[in-house]
């Protein structure tokens, strides 16, 4: 048995993998969302290669499976990484991102993507897509969790707090959301566009269990989401503080990174910092 120490630096190299394949695959399409999809690395990889999520890549459609939601459609290349990585589909896909043709356009298409559980492009819709899963696995009596990826940006949309409280009212301790909380959004702060005062209480007061943690501590990550599994009686929601462009030292906190394509020298410049920074 692989010692914690042993898995963590492992879980650490896959998120090096996957920053270096956003900043390669959006350099390659000329286009697409570098800053919050780096910010999501260590969110998705501890979901997809820590034990959590119930997944089989040779069965997408597997039945029994667990659902993910990519609310915030926009940071699709960190999704489009990590199931590549995962086994769904070769690598030599991510190469293709927002082509013409391509399994990987530039928002989640669930008919032409192996693994992908819902279509996404426009914001605030995904709580309510998770939500409804969660009330048909209760009803269908079927242990299969569901975990929501949203922005905080994208929690200024009404539709989310309806979300919200549909799932505290119905009480789906089978739904697990993850809120991005890298305060930056496309235009400039969260705070200063429309500011969400304290985060984690006011999901408290909707009636959810909340969870706040680093969201780059890949150890914390793997702890939030047992503790989520584990709680009861309510849905769960992981408040991850994270940084906008995470790793590449000229994206970090800039929201001119939201949508934003590097030159080659800044291509090289990211690659380079991915591939010297730290790995715990």
């Amino acid at each position: 048995m692989k010692s914690k120490n042993v898995q963590i630096h492992e879980l650490a190299e896959i998120c090096r993998t996957v920053r270096s394949d956003i900043i390669h695959m959006i350099y390659k399409a000329g286009s697409g969302h570098p800053g919050g999809s780096l910010s999501s690395v260590e969110l998705l990889v501890g979901l997809y290669f820590g034990n959590v999520i119930r997944i089989d890549p040779a069965r997408p459609d597997w039945d029994e499976r667990d659902r993910f939601i990519l609310s915030k459609g926009h940071v699709a290349p960190v999704l489009y990484s990590v199931l590549a990585r995962k086994g769904f589909y070769d690598v030599s896909e991510l190469e293709t991102l927002r082509k013409l043709g391509s399994i990987l356009q530039g928002h989640p298409h669930m008919a032409h993507t192996p693994g992908l559980d819902c279509s996404g492009g426009s914001l605030g819709q995904g709580l309510s897509v998770a939500d409804g899963l969660a009330i048909a696995f209760r009803m269908r009596q079927k242990d299969s969790r569901v975990y929501c990826l949203l922005g905080d940006g994208e929690l200024q949309e009404g539709q989310v707090w309806e979300a919200v409280m549909t799932a505290a009212q119905h009480k789906l301790d089978n739904l697990c959301a993850i809120v991005d909380y890298n305060h930056v959004q496309l235009d400039g702060s969260v705070e200063s566009i429309k500011d969400l005062g304290d985060l984690g209480q006011k999901w408290k007061d909707f009636g959810w269990n909340v969870i706040e943690i680093n969201g780059h501590d890949i150890e914390e990550v793997l702890r939030a989401y047992k503790e989520a599994e584990a709680y009861k009686g309510r849905p769960t929601v992981i408040v991850a503080e994270t940084v906008k462009g995470k790793g590449v030292s000229f994206m970090e906190n800039d929201c001119s990174w939201h949508g934003n394509v590097p030159s080659e020298e800044q291509y090289t410049q990211a690659l380079k910092e991915i591939e010297e920074g730290e790995v715990r």
